[in-house]
Order: structure tokens, then C-alpha cells, then sequence
């Protein structure tokens, strides 16, 4: 803490804010290049020390590229990362006299789209180098040349940064504006002094540096995959981020925390209050836009967004909104991966409940119960040090794009410490009850009674916030982080934080002690279960565990939602008469058709299967619900013949439709593989049960271990997309 207050009184002393008005940003350029002297002419002679040209020494090639990690990105700008030193050479109309004469870099950041406060910052030439300091050091002189190394700020605004050199000498001072040679300034993951500092290479390698990612989607029971291309290093997305960054309005000067920062990404990866990225598209017609299952990367949504001067893209669920998250925090420097929660808690009312009501026939009444379970939900985690909270609650921290409920009246969440969520600390900044809620909720019943009032009839403790996934470091395997947001379900520690939490619900809940408990529902599914374009079959499992009879009528409705939990319609309704002899366990087999679902379904074809009842001798309260999807078809990607830089690749793409129904207006989507922007193919209509096979060409362009992804865009069939991994041989 002693430290972050240091760094921010010496960020304080370098940095000036500045607001000029457009006359005078004019005149402080020189277009052209020169010198602009700010003494008389009659004073310019050959005492003069003369700037004739600025070397940034920014090929991908050169140290300074490779030394701050950024040989990657497709710009041919100097981009370098904060507490870090980097070198460029002058060349000047003498040699440089260091006993009269001297140097002075100027870096202005300033805004470009909006009126927001800049920056401006004095760089002195020094003797010796200090850490935390701008400064600069001549390391090399050759005749009229010297070569400088220059040190920046760890805690310094991020950005990009007009440079000019002013030169003294004894007969005056010259400016020389470094038009158009800007500087790019990053955050710093390799920086100890750093907020975003991560001490694991192989970690800032997957979270910073890797392009590529893997999102997890489905139900707890069918955990399903897509590769994702963050595109974070290609063409135009480094000048789209810093374009975001502007939208926020917010003074540059707040650039230097990340914790600000990526807060303000939040807010404008969405578009629902302030003109950000992404236009949501939460029902099944996307009708002038993209279908939310066909993107399979950022690079055309940011690139697409920066183009149009801000026009929102159309359209985005969680899983994009997080995918452009993770790109545009990776590309700024802080590393940052995917996280997808399954059976995770939208809390509607700050209850720290999901509070589900059903009437005296036990059905539940969809106009009260505005609380949603989504079958999952993806978002972002970021690394950084937290200075605004107590000490031990930095590290990963929750930032989530997709909007469900304002925070401080914009749609944003986060940074959200996931320690505090984990152990309940829900009064700490920002939206810890929020997200506690998605991962650690109890699922609460309660029933009408003739007075119109409701009691609690049912709590499930261990429902919310299942296999909490994210990709491995170093692998496309899954990992399970469960046990970085709560305890073992069940334990000590895990009710204490649920019930340290629920204290500042908006409503008192009560946990009342069960009543008698002896009949339990289960439902299960086979394997993976259901494949669209087929009937699903799944067991409801019953189990008396008293020593006497016991009966009850089972109501069982399926519904067709979307994946965030809201109900579009019910397909099928029915009732089953039930006795269950004294410690019998029966197992009821449960079908739906293709023909009662095959009209009806939405995005993710995922399906709801609710099974209530009351025990007639115990009056005892059944519910269950289980949430299930219809798995698609992937996309086979095969290459054919070896992959060289250079030379043309031919791929075969192959796809197979599994409905009895024709595909109409199918449009495959290709991306990956070192290219700059995503090939698409309008395919036309595809017969019911017809096999598909494309031939495409490309010639890569960087050797090592690539991917290639693909996507098919269909109204009537979605999630349905392929990867393949090819190493590509230098030439």
C-alpha cells in the first residue's frame, strides 16, 4: 500500500493536465516534419542545435519491440510497455555538446475524439537512470548521432503519445515535433512496479499474449466448447481500443489505473447506455446484424466498430461481449481470460436469492417470478492490484461487459475481487453482491397461500454456481475454478459467507428447518446427451426413503428457453400419477419427439424440464428442475498437404445437416490462420440431411501453431462452428 501511494505522487509531479482549445493543437504541430524554432531568425546559426531526424527504432525485429513484448502486433508504430526503458536515436545538425548542450522530450497524450483532459509530460536528460522516474540517458553517441534510453513511468497513463524533442544549446532552443512517429504506451504484466505485474511467464504468455481462447458454453451436464480468436494484435485493434477508451469520457489522466480502466471497458463493450461496441440480440431474429453463435472472433467487431466512428455491432450474448472484453484488456496489457459460470443467478432484486413462485397447484407463476437462472454465463477475469480495497483482495477480479443490471447508473460490472465474493464480503467495491449472487445464491420456493401471501416451501443450497471453467495455461484443456469463488459446497465456510452475505439482502431470508424429507426427484440424462434433429429421452428418478408408502401426483412441464433462463414457450405438459412403495426407488422414462420441439426452438436449443409435486401423506413439496440443450453438429476442418509460409493451402470444410428441414440462407464464416479479417461465404440453401463440403485456399504468413476456425450463420440452426490446428513450416 506504502508502495501505490509512492508511485502516484511521482506519476503526479511528471504528469500535467491540459485541455487545449483546437487553434492551438494546430499550431503546437509541425506537419511537416522540421524544426520549429522558438527563438528569432537572426539567432539561428550553426551554434543552433538542429534536430534533422528522430529513429524510434520500432521494427518488430528491433530490441525494442521484442524487449517490451510487442513484436506481435500488426502496427509498425513504436508500442512499448510502461516501467519499462526503451531506445531511439537523434540525429542532429552537430555533435552533441553534452557540457553546453541539452535535451528535453515532451510527450502529449491527448484526445482525439472527445474533449476529455490529456496528458503532457517532460522527459530530462540525466546522468544516471533512477526506476519510477521519466527520465532519459544518452547511452551511445556516433558523431552527430546519439541514441538515448529512456525510462517510463510504471504507474504512467496509457496510450498513445505525440513526441517532440526540444534541443538547447547556447544560442537557443529549437522544438521538433516527431510527427507522425507516435508512441504507443501499454500496461506492463512484466513490470514489478506495475499494477497488472503477473510473476508467471508461462501465465503472461496465455493471458496476455495468446490470440487465441477457448469459451465455454451448454449446461453443467453438456459442457460444450468453441475456440475464440481475440484478435488482439491484428490490424487497426490496438487504435480501436484506445477509440473505446475515449468514448468513456473519461479524463486521461485515468488512464494510469486498471482498475478504472477496465471498469470503463465494462461500460463500453456494451452499447445500452453510452454508444459502446455491441448491440445485444437476446431473441432469435437478427435481422440486419450477425447472429450472436455465428462470430468466432473480435478482429471484424472491433475493426467493424472503429471504421463506423462508433456505430454499435450488431449482435452480442455473453459469450461475444466477453470474447471483445478479453480482447481489448489483453491488447491494452492487462491480462485478462474467459470464465464461464454454469447455472449461474441473475438477482434481480439484491435479495441475494433466486426466488422462484408457484401457486397453490404448484405451477409456477412467470409473472412474479422475475429472478432467472442462465444455463451459463461467460465472463472476463483481470489481473491487477487493488489499492482501494483491503490488503489480500487483488489478483483476479470479475469484469463483465454483458448487461444485466446497472452499477452507478451505466450498465458495467466489476472489477469484482473474486476473494471477496468467495468469502462473502459483499459491501466492498464494485457489484460484489451481484456477482456473489451468480455463483453462490440459494434457490428459494415459495408458494401462494389462500391469503394471497407466499411462504417458503423449498431452499436449494447447492445449485447456483457449478464447474466454473476457464482454459488451461499453456493447453486447450478445461479447468474447473470453482473453489476460487466459494467454499465446498456445504461446508462451514461456505454458509457462514452465504449467510455474512444474505445480511444485506434487500429482504430478510429465513432458512427454515425442513419439514419431513423422505421422498427425493431426480432427473438424469445419458452421456452427452440429446442430439438436435432427434427425440430426447431422460429419466425422472424417484426414491422413497421412509418405511411406509407414499403417493403423489407429479406435474412435468418442459419449456424452450433461451440460454439465460427466460421461458419462450411450453412444449409439452402432462401429469403422472405416483406411488412409491416403502424404500422403493423408481425410475421413469421420459421422451420428447423431434416433431413437438422441432417448431419451436431458439438460440442454443436449450430445453427447460420442470417436475413438481406434493406427497400426499407429508405434504412434503417436490420440485426439480433440470436445463438441457440439443448438441449441434461441428464443422470438420481438414487441410490437405502441408502448410508452408507462403504457399497455398487448400482446406475442406464439411458439414452435415441433421434436420428433416431445409437450411435456408447458410453463411459459413472463416477466420484464423494469420489473417486480417474474416472470409465469408454465402452458401445458399442446404437440403434436410445433406452433407455440405467447401474448398478454400489460403496462403499463411507466419509460421509456428496455428488455428483455423470456422461458423456456420443459419436461422434455424446455431452453434454450429469447427477448428482445426495447423503448424505452419517456415518457408
Amino acid at each position: 500500500m506504502e508502495q501505490t501511494i509512492k508511485l502516484s505522487q511521482t506519476q503526479q509531479r511528471a504528469e500535467v493536465s491540459f485541455s487545449l482549445p483546437a487553434e492551438m493543437s494546430r499550431s503546437y504541430t509541425n506537419t511537416t516534419g522540421g524544426p520549429s524554432a522558438s527563438v528569432s531568425a537572426a539567432t539561428t546559426s550553426d551554434m543552433l542545435l538542429k534536430v534533422h531526424s528522430v529513429d524510434f527504432l520500432k521494427s518488430k525485429d528491433g530490441p525494442n519491440r521484442r524487449e517490451h513484448h510487442t513484436d506481435v502486433y500488426f502496427s509498425d508504430k513504436l508500442i512499448v510497455r510502461r516501467g519499462q526503458t526503451f531506445q531511439m536515436w537523434i540525429e542532429f545538425s552537430r555533435p552533441f555538446n553534452p557540457k553546453s548542450d541539452n535535451l528535453q522530450l515532451q510527450l502529449k497524450l491527448e484526445p482525439i475524439y472527445s474533449s476529455s483532459t490529456g496528458v503532457l509530460i517532460s522527459v530530462p536528460l540525466v546522468n544516471v537512470l533512477e526506476d519510477r522516474r521519466w527520465e532519459m540517458k544518452i547511452v551511445e553517441q556516433k558523431d552527430k548521432r546519439v541514441r538515448l534510453a529512456v525510462n517510463t513511468l510504471p504507474s504512467a497513463s496509457i496510450g498513445c503519445y505525440k513526441v517532440t524533442v526540444e534541443s538547447f544549446s547556447p544560442r537557443g532552443k529549437l522544438v521538433f515535433p516527431c510527427t507522425p512517429n507516435d508512441v504507443y504506451l501499454l500496461f506492463n504484466p512484466w513490470c514489478e512496479d506495475d499494477a497488472v505485474y503477473l510473476d508467471n511467464e508461462a501465465e503472461r504468455k496465455e493471458y496476455v499474449l495468446n490470440s487465441m481462447g477457448r469459451i465455454y458454453y451448454g449446461t453443467v451436464q453438456q459442457i460444450g466448447t468453441r475456440t475464440w480468436n481475440f484478435a488482439q494484435f491484428e490490424q487497426d485493434i490496438l487504435e480501436a481500443c484506445l477509440f473505446i477508451l475515449e468514448r468513456g469520457q473519461v479524463a486521461m489522466t485515468e488512464w494510469r489505473d486498471p482498475v478504472i480502466v477496465s471498469r470503463m471497458v465494462s461500460a463500453l463493450v456494451n452499447s445500452n447506455d453510452d454508444f459502446g461496441v455491441l448491440m445485444g440480440g437476446w431473441k432469435d431474429s437478427y435481422e440486419g446484424g450477425t447472429s450472436p453463435t455465428a462470430w468466432s472472433g473480435s478482429g471484424d467487431i472491433l475493426r467493424q466498430y472503429y471504421r463506423s466512428s462508433g456505430r454499435p455491432v450488431k449482435f452480442a450474448q455473453c459469450w461475444v461481449y466477453a470474447g471483445v472484453t478479453n480482447s481489448v484488456l489483453r491488447c491494452l496489457g492487462i491480462p485478462t481470460r474467459c470464465v464461464t459460470n454454469f447455472n449461474s443467478a441473475h438477482d434481480t432484486d439484491l435479495s441475494l436469492t433466486i426466488d422462484i413462485y408457484i401457486d397453490e397447484k404448484l405451477e409456477i407463476i412467470k409473472d412474479k417470478t422475475s429472478d432467472s437462472v442462465w444455463n451459463f454465463h461467460v465472463w472476463n477475469e483481470s489481473w491487477m492490484t487493488r489499492p482501494d480495497l483491503p490488503a489480500g483482495y487483488g489478483g483476479w477480479q470479475v469484469v463483465d461487459a454483458t448487461p444485466q443490471e446497472p452499477s452507478q447508473g451505466s450498465y458495467r460490472c466489476g472489477p469484482t475481487s473474486i476473494f471477496a465474493v468467495r468469502n462473502g464480503q459483499v459491501t466492498l467495491k464494485f457489484d460484489t453482491p451481484f456477482v456473489f449472487a451468480e455463483v453462490n445464491s440459494d434457490r428459494i420456493y415459495w408458494q401462494k397461500k389462500t391469503d394471497g401471501s407466499f411462504s417458503q416451501v423449498r431452499v436449494e443450497k447447492n445449485t447456483i454456481g457449478q464447474s466454473i471453467s476457464t482454459k488451461a495455461v499453456g493447453s486447450d484443456a478445461r479447468v474447473d475454478i470453482t473453489h476460487l469463488y466459494k467454499y465446498p459446497e456445504g461446508s462451514a465456510e461456505e454458509r457462514i459467507a452465504v449467510e455474512r452475505a444474505s445480511r444485506f439482502g434487500s429482504k430478510p431470508t429465513l432458512y427454515p428447518s425442513p419439514t419431513s424429507n423422505d421422498v427425493s426427484v431426480e432427473i438424469l440424462m445419458d452421456g452427452a446427451g440429446p442430439l438436435i434433429g432427434g427425440d430426447a429421452k431422460l429419466s425422472i428418478v424417484l426414491k422413497n426413503k421412509s418405511s411406509s408408502q407414499r403417493t403423489a401426483s407429479l406435474l412435468y412441464e418442459v419449456m424452450v428457453m433461451y440460454y439465460t433462463g427466460v421461458l419462450k414457450t411450453t412444449v409439452k405438459k402432462d401429469k403422472i400419477p405416483l406411488t412409491l412403495r416403502p424404500q422403493e426407488t423408481k425410475t421413469i422414462p421420459w421422451t420428447l419427439q423431434y416433431k413437438e420441439y422441432m417448431n419451436h426452438l431458439v438460440d442454443q436449443g436449450a430445453l427447460k424440464l420442470t417436475v413438481t409435486g406434493r406427497v400426499n401423506e407429508t405434504q412434503q413439496i417436490l420440485a426439480k428442475e433440470f436445463n438441457f440443450r440439443l448438441r449441434t453438429p461441428d464443422l470438420i476442418i481438414t487441410p490437405q498437404g502441408d502448410a508452408v509460409v507462403g504457399k497455398e493451402l487448400t482446406v475442406k470444410i464439411t458439414f452435415q445437416n441433421p434436420l428433416s428441414q431445409v437450411l435456408r440462407n447458410v453463411l459459413f464464416r472463416i477466420e484464423g490462420l494469420g489473417m486480417q479479417s474474416v472470409r465469408k461465404i454465402a452458401y445458399g440453401d442446404v437440403d434436410k440431411l445433406a452433407t455440405v463440403t467447401l474448398t478454400e485456399k489460403f496462403i499463411p504468413t507466419v509460421a509456428g501453431p496455428q488455428k483455423l476456425l470456422a461458423s456456420m450463420d443459419c436461422r434455424l440452426l446455431t452453434q454450429v462452428h469447427g477448428v482445426a490446428n495447423i503448424v505452419v513450416r517456415p518457408k
